[in-house]
């Protein structure tokens, strides 16, 4: 599977499947997705800007050593207000649902900061919500000031088309091996213990530091993947940042689309594919 590098500018007023299939597509999400054509994906993974609100300007210190923190925060990640945030979650989500087959799922994924609002819009847009799934970080960052309880979690939803849709894929064995794996339990728990990317699979700029703030597991998406398509499945993912879907896609031999603005990424992107 050649995985192919496409700017958006470049592609056709009517974009088709085959123009954009197993590509990372450069430019913006609602432009892209607007061109295309509905009712063509199986599984859409939807991973937004969460809009933490941190305080500008301010260094984010560990006390007890005096060292600075990465920010998670980045440029793409700020909104002047939450109607602001809300309008853009809405506008993608119509899409994205006028892009899933009547039987597709979704996958949104958020913190406290962002993951109700988001799901109030699923549900005012007409999606049926199957399920919440709790990522369970192993190592997430500590709250060293102890004000508050650490974020050891963040929240998937995950909902259907439409709420007569009954035919979405479930491949329920994989979900008793994840939580037979995490917890000994034989039961489809909506639970998953997954580290955050630490390692190689971190990926890192000129200058050693992360290159994304809130870069996916590889392990997450590949439990969301297998437990959700089938081979030769068509997953959408609108905000892909450093490509994590589309590379665990084709190791399971799923077709994708990847659409994500910042070069940075994108550049990134391409370069796990060839590896």
């Amino acid at each position: 599977m050649n995985v192919r590098l496409i700017e958006a500018r470049e592609l056709p007023e009517k974009i088709s499947i085959d123009d954009v299939i197993d590509s990372i597509i450069h430019g913006d999400c609602l432009d892209v997705m607007r061109r295309l054509p509905s009712e063509i994906v199986d599984m859409v993974f939807f991973d937004p800007p969460y809009f933490l609100q941190l305080p500008k300007n301010k260094r984010l210190i560990r006390w007890y050593v005096k060292t600075v923190v990465e920010s998670p925060e980045e440029h793409w990640d700020m909104f002047s207000s939450w109607e602001e945030y809300d309008r853009f979650i809405t506008d993608v989500l119509r899409e994205v649902r006028r892009l899933m087959k009547p039987d597709a799922t979704i996958w949104a994924i958020g913190t406290y900061h962002n993951i109700y609002r988001i799901g109030k819009i699923l549900q005012d847009l007409g999606f049926w919500i199957l399920n919440d799934v709790i990522w369970f970080k192993t190592n997430p960052m500590p709250n060293w000031l102890n004000v508050r309880f650490t974020n050891a979690t963040e929240t998937l939803i995950w909902a259907v088309r439409d709420k007569g849709s009954k035919k979405y894929i479930f491949n329920h064995e994989y979900a008793r091996e994840f939580s037979m794996r995490d917890f000994g339990s034989k039961i489809s728990l909506n639970v998953w213990r997954i580290p955050i990317s630490r390692g190689e699979e971190r990926l890192k700029d000129e200058n050693g530091k992360r290159l994304h703030p809130t870069q996916k597991p590889e392990e997450l998406l590949r439990r969301i993947i297998l437990v959700s398509t089938n081979p030769g499945d068509l997953i959408l993912d609108p905000m892909s940042g450093t490509g994590t879907t589309g590379v665990v896609a084709r190791r399971l031999r799923r077709h994708f689309i990847m659409i994500e603005r910042e070069e940075r990424y994108v550049r990134a992107s391409l370069k796990r594919f060839h590896r």
